[in-house]
């Protein structure tokens, strides 16, 4: 339903956004309109803002089917200036492939983002720094508290 808060997502969602980023996935089109393609490359999420970002339509299916902000929402919201991320952290997220560890682990997202933190370790990276960037984002949200736009377009096909 248009205008009514948004459910705030699970963090594994502020990860993927943040990855989105550090690939270069995130395409501002205007002021309102956005284009996010997906960690397989084989979609393309369209998502629109309004209202200095209070209003938010996306057509990924965390946004379209589940309530909550998916990772494109997110990643647009940030890219249009709602949080600063660390370029480093977004770094660190680029090139994981979300799709396939979201369908490995069944959309456990826990477990998912225990391979995403194993793999981070691997790489070097500091797990508990990148979740304080991720946290950060979800606490910009929450303060945000965006509204569901319209629901224009149905979700990308597979």
């Amino acid at each position: 339903m248009a205008d009514s808060l948004w459910k705030m997502p699970p963090i594994i969602k502020v990860y993927e956004a943040l990855g989105a980023l550090g690939d270069g996935r995130v395409r501002l089109e205007d002021d309102m309109r956005a284009r996010v393609v997906s960690s397989e490359g084989n979609k393309t999420y369209q998502v629109e803002t309004s209202d200095g970002l209070r209003k938010v339509s996306s057509n990924d299916n965390a946004s379209y089917w589940q309530g909550y902000l998916g990772y494109p929402a997110i990643a647009v919201l940030v890219a249009r200036g709602l949080y600063e991320p660390d370029a480093g952290v977004m770094r660190a997220l680029a090139g994981i492939p979300w799709k396939e560890l979201n369908r490995k682990f069944r959309n456990d997202y826990t477990k998912t983002l225990s391979e995403v933190e194993k793999h981070l370790r691997e790489r070097g990276h500091k797990p508990a720094a990148i979740r304080a960037e991720a946290d950060a984002v979800a606490e910009a949200l929450g303060k945000l508290r965006p509204c569901r736009g319209a629901r224009r377009r149905p979700p990308a096909e597979s």
